[in-house]
Formats: C-alpha cells, structure tokens, sequence
C-alpha cells in the first residue's frame, strides 16, 4: 500500500481524535525510525517519552520474547515469578515502601487519587465525600472523566461533564498559593515537576521544595506525576530528585517498559498505600508476568548502560546550542535534561508547520499548545545526532 492509502484507510475506519503528522512509520530503531518508503527520521518525541531507551532495545526485545514464551498472564488471582522482583528493583532504584502496578499513565493517576482519598478519610480523619485534591492549572494528567474534569483545557473538557468533584485548581510554580487554598479536608497535592503537555514549563528552583515542607504542615500526601519527566528523561532517575526530595505517591509509566508494553507503577510510602484492601482495586493486566520481566530489563539497561547520565549531557548541550539559534521567530527555549520546549511567536501561525518542514527534513517533533514545539529524544542519542538535528532545526528557524 502507498502512505496515501494508509492514512486515507485511517481516516475511513479511525476514531478522529489524533491529528497526527502525515508519516507512516513501520520500523525503529535507538533514535532512527523509518517510513513504509524507507525515509530515514530522527525521532525527537521518543514516544511522549515512552521509548526513552531508544526504539526497539535488544535487550529488552530479548527479554520480552523469553517471557512471552513462558507466561504472559495470570491476573492478580495468583501470585507469579515476576511481580516480587519488580517490586525489588523499583523500591531499590526510588527507595519507595510500596508498589502498586498499573496498565497505563492515566490508570497510576486514576489509583492514587482513590488511593489518597481513602487515606484522607480512614488515616486523616476527613468526613465522608469531603476530600479534596489540590492540582495546578495547564495539568495534564490523562484523559479519563475524573481526570479531566480538573483539567484547565477547555478542549479536554467540552462535551464530557458532568465532571466529578473534590479539586481545586491553583496556578503552577506558586508554592504559596497551595498554602493559601488549603482546608482540614485537603488530602492530597497533584503535580507534574516539570509541565510536558503545557509546554515544557519550568517551576522555579526550590519549588517541590517548598511544596513538600507546606505538605508536611498541613498532613497532605505529596503526589508527582513523573509519568513524563521520570526515568532519566530530565537528567536524573526522578525529577525530584533536582530538589532534592521524596514524594509521598509517585506516578511511573511510559519508559517503565521501553517502549514495548503497557506498564504503569504507583509508589507508595506505606502509610498511605497500606489503606487498600483486597477487592477495593486492581487490573486484570496489572502486574503481570509479560509487563514485570521488560520492566525489570527496561530499568535495568537505563541505569547500565548510564542513559540517565547521557540525558544530562546531550541534555545540557542541545539546550545550549538551540539557546544560540538567531531566529526572529523564536521566543524562548527551555528544558532540563532532554526535555526540551521551543516557544515561537504566535504572530507566526502557529508551531506545526515548523513540525511539518522538519518531517520534510528527516526530523519526527511534535507541537504543543499551539506554538511550543517539544524536542524529547531518546535518551540514547549522541551528539553527531544532535548536530545532525540541529542542524536542520537551524535551517528551519532562521528562514
């Protein structure tokens, strides 16, 4: 088939709710992935930051087909061979008490809300159906009712209510207006340490700092959301590590399996994990054997193969040769690590047209709020590729 016919079939049979770029991917491999017409492109999305380790690992290929081969599920209903030893690898690597896994992003936030909830009312003594979850405008914490029911995106929310309650919506990177919003029934602080989907926007130094000590005040579990930023991709294993400190609840996913299958983790300090019961959560998928053993390698070849070191270095020089682009059409250039947002103008037209002249230059990036663009490669990448990229981002920019 021709990509024309490809994307026509999609548009025929397909639910429209993506609008991707024209390009029909059908191979992969560290940065490089290929179109069905053998056309070469630097990925520089990685996957939302799922393929951090690059596309197609051959270490955790191997592990999934080994796996595959001798049990891939067996539902929570019993126990099986890969589930402690994930737990042991994730408690090691992030010194958490409790692990609880998940299929997706959005299933981890979707568990610690009901999770924190119920510690407000059993352990902190919240009356019944009065909890309150404290988030940050411009979030994006998954696509569910609940979740975008505390969304500040009007295009995630129009067409969906009635939404569900409990939130409260205070501005990103305002330690003090957290402080000013909180009441005897908060029980929880939602927060991405680095906003991905609004742009790559940056909180001040010392932020989660700061928001930790007023959540130690006040007896409210500290939540991140490090689905995005976890895993190596801002230079550290977490993202709170920048500021040196431990969430109660941290959301994992994405690159917790490389890539290769769907694989979420809420960690958890025992105090507020210990409230689940049996019957009161779980998945059919979660925690089974097939996700466990690519985790276990994904994490494995992260930390061995030294990418979260790598993503700080590339990081640090990508960031540093985009600052030096001359272009009238650039208004800021921000990142940490391999997170990396470009603001244009918005008197341009808007960020995918840019996206689009990359694609033709054999570049894969993706736009976000309009005119940000987002460059997130695969922690594997060198720094011939990323002269390579820029290069042509350069190209791009400056006309």
């Amino acid at each position: 088939m021709r990509k024309e016919e490809y994307i026509s079939l999609e548009q025929l049979l397909g639910a429209h709710n993506y609008k991707p770029l024209d390009v029909v991917l059908s191979r992969g491999a560290g940065v490089w992935v290929w179109d069905i017409d053998g056309n070469k492109y630097l990925d520089c999305l990685a996957a939302y930051s799922a393929v951090n380790q690059g596309h197609c690992h051959p270490k955790i290929m191997q592990t999934m087909i080994e796996q595959a081969k001798t049990l891939t599920l067996t539902s929570r209903a019993f126990r099986n061979d890969q589930l402690a030893l994930l737990y042991r690898d994730l408690c090691h690597l992030t010194h958490s008490h409790k692990v609880l896994p998940m299929n997706s992003g959005a299933e981890a936030v979707e568990t610690a809300i009901k999770t924190v909830r119920k510690w407000g009312y059993t352990v902190k003594g919240v009356p019944e159906n009065k909890a309150e979850i404290v988030v940050c405008q411009n979030n994006f914490h998954g696509r569910t009712i609940t979740i975008v029911s505390f969304s500040t995106d009007e295009n995630s929310r129009k067409g969906f209510g009635p939404f569900t309650p409990g939130f409260k919506v205070i501005p990103f990177g305002d330690a003090q207006a957290l402080e000013s919003v909180v009441s005897s029934n908060t029980v929880g602080f939602l927060v991405e340490p680095i906003q991905g989907e609004a742009g790559v926007v940056i909180p001040p130094s010392g932020y989660l700092l700061d928001v930790k000590k007023i959540c130690e005040k006040h007896n409210i579990v500290l939540i991140l959301d490090e689905i995005q930023t976890g895993l190596g991709r801002t230079g550290k294993f977490l993202a709170e590590e920048h500021d040196g400190i431990e969430a109660d609840l941290t959301l994992i996913g994405k690159a917790l399996s490389g890539g290769f299958y769907p694989i979420s983790a809420v960690l958890s300090n025992t105090e507020v994990m210990d409230v689940l019961q049996p019957g009161e959560h779980g998945s059919t998928f979660g925690g089974n054997p097939l996700a466990c053993a690519v985790a276990r390698t994904a994490l494995k070849v992260l930390t061995e193969e030294k990418m979260i070191e790598n993503a700080e270095k590339m990081g640090s020089y990508f960031l540093n040769q985009l600052s030096r682009i001359k272009s009238p059409i650039i208004k800021d250039v921000r990142g940490k690590g391999l997170m990396i947002g470009v603001e244009l103008y918005p008197e341009v037209g808007g960020a995918r047209k840019f996206c689009e002249k990359l694609q033709e230059k054999g570049l894969l990036c993706k736009e976000t709020h309009e005119n940000i663009i987002r460059f997130a490669p695969p922690l594997v990448i060198n720094r011939d590729e990323i002269d390579w990229a820029l290069e042509r981002i350069d190209s791009v920019f400056r006309k």
